[in-house]
Order: structure tokens, then C-alpha cells, then sequence
């Protein structure tokens, strides 16, 4: 029982480090591009 709790913690701790270096060194950047739309201004 007890080895089958270390190899959980050790699943979890080998899990949270591969989601923060992919947080760091995974490419997460938004595509950027410009969008135009036109605006109709009611002033009197």
C-alpha cells in the first residue's frame, strides 16, 4: 500500500512540473491581428 502512495505523489509531482515548464516553454501567445469595424456617431 505504501508504494503504491509514493508512486502516486511522485505521478504528481512529475505532473505539476510538466504543467509549469509547459507554462514557461510552451507557446502560448495569442495570433494577433487587426480588426476595423466602422462607427456611426448620433451626436446633434
Amino acid at each position: 500500500m505504501l508504494t503504491i502512495l509514493k508512486f502516486i505523489a511522485i505521478l504528481l509531482v512529475l505532473g505539476a512540473i510538466g504543467v509549469v515548464g509547459y507554462a514557461y516553454l510552451g507557446d502560448m501567445s495569442p495570433d494577433q491581428r487587426d480588426i476595423t469595424a466602422p462607427v456611426t456617431l448620433d451626436v446633434d
